[in-house]
């Protein structure tokens, strides 16, 4: 600790949960991390280029409810550098970033804003409201994305199936029609999932449907925090893994045509 996944990915104010941390400073590793450079336009390593215990007076400095900075470099330009500024909790089971430079980036996701069309800005506010730690706003749109595109989502999900399934599913989904509510929808088709939507036997539409049935009510920022990035990975998730399938389809279709057609010649 910290680990690469926190480094690159969490926003400001959201504790990342640890099972062990080293007892003091100098033990701390240092993993590398990929981020975007600014001077280079793309993605390369950045490997932290200071000491944990920099500032203090000693290098065995314990690590109990200290703020630490890191400093980060380029390793192709040599120029360009990132400063993050980590708690770690006085019970070294979480870590929380509370400041870093350049801020963290708000980056949509090209094939979710193409599907959002018009409820694009609100996954971009949702975003927004994740960099803060404004877990409840944050919910509070991801929320509605799924409200917004959950029929879509699910007629999209029918052309991954064939056969019985597709039987079975499209029975379910026609029953989607006559409600309203998000959780009911998906309740009706959650365990007709296509393996390839199932990653690992995990059903993406479960939890979708258990995180949305909690509800904003009587929950903190920091719970709905991690409601909001349930929401939203399970949205890019599936959303990315149908236009996949669907492309993979249709590569192979045209493939397919392509030989008949010389054959024919």
């Amino acid at each position: 600790m910290p680990e690469k996944k926190f480094l690159e990915e969490y926003p400001l104010y959201k504790k990342y949960a640890i099972s062990s941390i080293a007892a003091t400073l100098d033990l701390l590793p240092k993993p590398a991390i990929l981020m975007y450079c600014e001077i280079c336009k793309e993605n390369h390593t950045f490997n932290m280029t200071n000491h944990y215990w920099d500032g203090f007076h000693y290098t065995n400095v314990s690590c109990n409810g200290l703020v630490v900075k890191l400093e980060y470099l380029c390793m192709h330009c040599q120029k360009e550098d990132r400063l993050f500024f980590i708690k770690i909790a006085n019970d070294k089971k979480w870590l929380m970033k509370i400041g870093q430079y350049p801020a963290w980036e708000i980056r949509g996701d090209r094939n979710i804003e193409k599907m959002l069309h018009d409820f694009k800005d609100y996954f971009k506010k949702g975003l927004v409201c994740e960099s803060q730690g404004y877990g409840i706003g944050a919910f509070g749109y991801y929320r509605r994305i799924v409200e917004e595109i959950l029929d879509q989502l699910l007629d999209e999900i029918s052309l991954l199936l064939s056969g019985e399934d597709l039987n079975q599913y499209n029975v379910a989904l026609q029953k989607t029609k006559q409600t309203i509510v998000a959780q009911e929808k998906i309740e009706l088709v959650k365990e007709l999932l296509p393996p390839i939507l199932r990653p690992n036997n995990m059903n993406p539409l479960q939890i979708l449907h258990s995180a949305l049935s909690e509800g904003l009510h009587a929950r903190s920022d920091e719970e709905c925090l991690e409601y909001s990035d349930q929401c939203r990975s399970i949205i890019i998730f599936l959303v990315n893994q149908i236009q996949i399938s669907k492309n993979s389809a249709k590569d192979f279709s045209e493939s397919m045509k392509k030989v008949l057609d010389k054959k024919k010649g």
